[in-house]
């Protein structure tokens, strides 16, 4: 009688050699796993792996600035005494190694992982065989092996060679950067849109990294004169991935017509776009429900808004215009995304206005704004109209609301409500398409639908009634003004003038 194998028996480790032609890591984040020791579902345990790349020996050592800011904060508390508030003081300049590592950190948290440990190399040259050096990497392997780690993930890109490299030195699967955002933009597609977007990415970097054994895997014919080598199993999967590419680009093809469609039917009646834009979780959905009264999903996750989202809202002009909640943008963002989202990224490129929304209480927010504006300049819009607002600004305190940074921008705080009217306003002063225009007209009591038109579309600045005439002194959108005039144009004065 055979012995069946335990269902709790622990799968052992195998290399590249001994399986078939596979993408070079397993998608992250594929679920729970059951714990060896207690048999309880726990999320997947990760070891964080950074790499401080510096090409010239720095004039400080790392953190010396930002351990000086601490002790100024500190003896300024300690001056201040107790229940007094600290002034809030951001650190210019870009993100360094530990910034980034925490930064990284929460993706993976936001992808439902644990972080159990974090491990941070500096080095001035990268290997090119395992990015790290050889002492670096069997030290990483022992902490994943004593962790019972299930993924090593590393905040940097690694090359096709590195990731097969490594996934041969250490004792659980190998993720990089990009594969780890994609793997957020899988979890976070719900449209089918979407999702055909985030395939193309993922089928795009996948392609170049496939691994398998060669010769070994070949696909031999029958018959005379067939028995040489045939075509290997990676050459196959390449074939499938390619022609699987191909379908992709052509359903997305097919998105951007139906969305140009749309896009054709809004703008046959003028009805401008403002688009949100900014680094991700900087309170871009939070501002979205604030401003439309919608209920999209609002989280402090990264990437928790990844499908475009348009609502129409009501500016103090009684124009209507419509807000798209977009994607956000992170440091490093992989170029095989910005291309695939290029259907989705399409309603900031045709926006009239953008709102570039930026998170008053970072640290790093000058840092932050170059990200944004790298990502913004690849899609051609860095010359239309923007609006810095500075969001959560709740969250400083009167100091930090005087920095120059938040003065420069529109100070609201999404969560409170806090400078919204203000950031209404300066949207109807931003739209430059539909300009608004004073008018004087003059309109019969008895044409309600005029009236019921202007007053709906118009903000009626005086009204005189003289006989069965009403005046009417108004502020709208010139596009509506005209119409009106259009429909009853009675009375020598209904001459207008542009603010």
């Amino acid at each position: 009688m055979t012995e069946k194998p335990r269902k709790d028996e622990r799968p052992k480790h195998t290399s590249g050699e001994d399986t078939a032609s596979e993408p070079a890591g397993v998608p992250f984040g594929a679920g729970a796993r059951e714990s060896w020791t207690t048999g309880r579902v726990r999320p997947e345990r990760a070891v964080l792996v950074g790499v401080d790349h510096a090409t010239r020996k720095p004039d400080r050592r790392p953190g010396v600035e930002q351990a000086r800011a601490a002790a100024l904060q500190s003896a300024e508390a300690e001056d201040a005494g107790p229940g007094r508030e600290v002034p809030h003081e951001p650190l210019d300049g870009p993100l360094d190694a530990e910034a980034s590592l925490d930064e990284f950190a929460e993706l993976v948290m936001s992808a439902g992982a644990e972080v159990i440990a974090r491990v941070l190399q500096k080095k001035s040259r990268l290997d090119p065989a395992t990015l790290l050096g050889t002492g670096k990497v069997e030290e990483i392997a022992g902490i994943a092996a004593a962790n019972e780690a299930d993924v090593v993930l590393f905040d940097h890109d690694l090359t096709p060679t590195q990731l097969r490299n490594l996934e041969g030195l250490l004792p659980c699967r190998v993720l990089d950067r990009t594969q780890m955002i994609l793997d957020i933009f899988a979890r976070h597609a719900r449209t089918r849109e979407g999702q055909l977007q985030v395939e193309l990415a993922q089928l795009e970097y996948m392609l170049p990294r496939l691994a398998g054994r060669g010769k070994s895997m070949s696909q031999l014919g029958g018959g005379i004169g067939t028995r040489g080598p045939g075509e290997t199993q990676l050459e196959t999967d390449r074939r499938k991935i390619q022609r699987r590419l191909l379908q992709l680009k052509s359903e997305l093809d097919a998105v951007r017509r139906v969305r140009r469609q749309q896009r054709q039917r809004r703008e046959s009646v003028p009805v401008p776009t403002v688009a949100l834009v900014g680094y991700t979780n900087a309170g871009k959905s939070t501002l979205f429900n604030r401003l439309t009264g919608a209920d999209v999903l609002a989280s402090s996750r990264m990437f928790a808004t990844l499908d475009p989202k348009l609502r129409a809202i009501e500016l103090p002009s009684r124009r209507r215009v419509l807000l798209s909640d977009t994607v956000g943008f992170i440091r490093n963002l992989p170029h095989t995304l910005v291309t695939a989202f290029r259907a989705t990224l399409e309603e900031v490129e045709r926006a009239e206005v953008l709102l570039h929304v930026r998170d008053a209480a970072s640290h790093y927010g000058e840092e932050q704004k170059a990200q944004v504006e790298k990502v913004l300049g690849e899609l051609e819009v860095l010359s239309k109209p923007r609006l810095e607002v500075m969001n959560k600004v709740d969250l400083l305190d009167a100091a930090g609301r005087e920095a120059p940074a938040v003065r420069g921008g529109l100070a609201v705080s999404a969560r409170t409500g806090e400078g919204t009217e203000a950031l209404l306003r300066a949207i109807d002063e931003a739209l430059v398409a539909d300009p608004l225009v004073e008018a004087e007209l003059t309109i019969p009591q008895a044409d309600g639908a005029t009236l019921a038109m202007v007053e709906a579309g118009m903000v009626v600045l005086s009204r005189a009634y003289e006989g069965d005439v009403v005046h009417l002194v108004v502020r709208g959108p010139a596009s509506l003004v005209g119409r009106v005039q259009g429909r009853r144009d009675q009375g020598p004065g209904t001459k207008g003038r542009r603010d």
